[in-house]
């Protein structure tokens, strides 16, 4: 059925579910390529299939709106979009890492992922899957040429217990002239995992993607299956999700302004935050069974209801941080010498902000006001009350300001959310529907935006996942941002974007 979105022609899959997919030809897929390059649409996701790829797509016109647009590459090729659009390269370099898939003419040809130890080239390529050269993958950083130059290489392991990465710095004295970062390092092959999988093992896979937001990514995965299906979930489990999430985001927040702090050397903000980012872990053991409340969101509803036990302790937990978060706030903003290292250090200008879809706190604190709670609301944010904290000046400061408001944000959602608890079940059963179905989702995690998309075969198995993490269009950005700090100052600017590793390499 043929089909137009945002004056985009395609046919329209009828069993792709929570927004609209279309399969495009060529020119299609290159129109939308030019309207990513002119700003008239947000890049929201890039992916492979099996001789296919796909392409999600943000519109604003009075809300906005999204959209799957597919291109079928029976030859193996597909016209690249980080061409015309640089958000797209490093999708782009996956896709064929992954699946074999080349994009032409693009200006990054190298390996992203692959690091040239699986043992296997394009690994979820099925026919184009094939062994792995011998010698490994040898890569190569960008040059940089200039009297005075020269390299800092640090990582992949690091001093702290991080994540693995690798940051190249090239640096003219203490000044950094060009980041670049390799990752990959803690690939886990989880789409791969997640082909022929059950559901109930597949959200589980979901949920392990990236720790510090197991419910974010369990929420996306299951409210994709519950699109593709058709199920309508009950009003009790949207409110209890929401209340989940919303105590993962009070959870990472309090760690990172404390965390933040700590790298400009003020490690009192890093004890006090501690605390209450501790007391927020054990209210959710107490109320939902796991610190990292793994497992509760299910397909369906949550996998456990919350009972007077679970709700007097996230009473407890909010009366003490409503009491002691503020004095820490005026800590942290009357304390000169931290000042000093937060304030103008590490900005992010708001058009390359807006270029990459920046989500979260970082988009955020340049001037990106989206939230996917609010720009695609989902149950039970569309009838809850809140703010969407904006900050103009994109520098570490602004990126603590965003945390500190929407931690108050989410004390207040917390209220709301214990004071209008519907009664009712907590889950329905999942039936699978018999034919091969599709969904797609977004919902807000504590870093931004995160996207799954789902094929469901007919027996309810899982065909082919994607999950995409707020910080695949975040990574690129800290480049930019510690370009003219010096070296010193990235451990800091590094912290106040708080990219996840392992979210973003699968």
């Amino acid at each position: 059925m043929a089909h137009e979105w945002q004056g985009m022609a395609g046919r329209r899959v009828g069993r792709h579910h929570g927004a609209p997919r279309l399969e495009v030809d060529r020119n299609g897929w290159l129109d939308a390529a030019a309207a990513l390059s002119a700003g008239r649409l947000t890049l929201a996701g890039l992916w492979g299939d099996d001789d296919a790829v796909h392409m999600a797509v943000l519109a604003q016109a009075e809300s906005e709106s999204l959209a799957v647009l597919t291109l079928s590459c029976p030859d193996g090729v597909f016209p690249s979009v980080g061409r015309l659009h640089a958000p797209a390269i490093r999708l782009e370099r996956t896709v064929r890492d992954l699946f074999g898939l080349v994009p032409e003419d693009a200006p990054d040809p190298r390996p992203w992922l692959d690091h040239g130890r699986w043992g296997v080239r394009h690994p979820l390529g099925g026919r184009r899957r094939e062994p792995a050269p011998a010698e490994g993958c040898d890569y190569e950083f960008l040059p940089a040429e200039g009297e005075g130059l020269h390299q800092v290489p640090v990582g992949p392991v690091h001093a702290g217990v991080i994540e693995p990465g690798h940051f190249r710095f090239t640096v003219n004295g203490e000044t950094v002239v060009r980041l670049e970062a390799r990752l990959g390092y803690t690939h886990k092959g989880v789409e791969g995992l997640m082909q022929g999988a059950p559901l109930s093992r597949a959200v589980r896979l979901a949920g392990h993607v990236s720790g510090d937001s197991a419910v974010a990514y369990a929420l996306a995965f299951s409210r994709a299956a519950e699109a593709a299906l058709g199920l309508d979930v009950p009003a009790r489990a949207h409110h209890l999700r929401a209340l989940a999430a919303e105590m993962e985001r009070l959870a990472n927040h309090l760690g990172d302004i404390g965390a933040i702090c700590n790298d400009a050397a003020f490690p009192l903000m890093l004890a006090h935050c501690g605390v209450l980012r501790e007391r927020t872990l054990r209210a959710a053991e107490t109320a939902f069974g796991h610190r990292l409340m793994r497992g509760l969101v299910v397909p369906g509803g949550v996998a456990a209801d919350l009972s007077g036990e679970g709700v007097a302790a996230i009473r407890a937990l909010t009366a003490e941080i409503r009491a002691r978060f503020p004095e820490l706030v005026e800590l942290y903003d009357n304390t000169t010498s931290l000042q000093d290292r937060t304030v103008a250090t590490g900005t992010l200008t708001f058009e390359l902000a807006r270029r990459f879809g920046a989500g979260g706190y970082v988009g955020r604190a340049c001037g990106r006001d989206f939230d996917a709670r609010r720009a695609l609301p989902y149950p039970p944010y569309d009838r809850l009350s809140f703010d969407v904290p904006v900050f103009g000046e994109g520098d570490v400061n602004a990126r603590v300001w965003v945390r500190i408001r929407e931690a108050e944000e989410s004390l207040s959602l917390i209220g709301q959310l214990l004071g209008s608890l519907p009664d009712g079940p907590a889950a329905v059963a999942m039936v699978p529907a018999g034919e091969a179905r599709e969904g797609v989702a977004v919902v807000e995690g504590f870093r931004g935006d995160v996207l799954v998309w789902l094929r469901l075969e007919a027996d309810g198995t899982v065909g082919r996942c994607h999950l995409r993490d707020p910080s695949w269009f975040q990574w690129p950005l800290i480049e930019a941002a510690v370009e003219g700090n010096i070296v010193a100052d990235f451990p800091l600017c590094n912290k106040s974007f708080n990219c996840s590793y392992s979210g973003h390499d699968l």
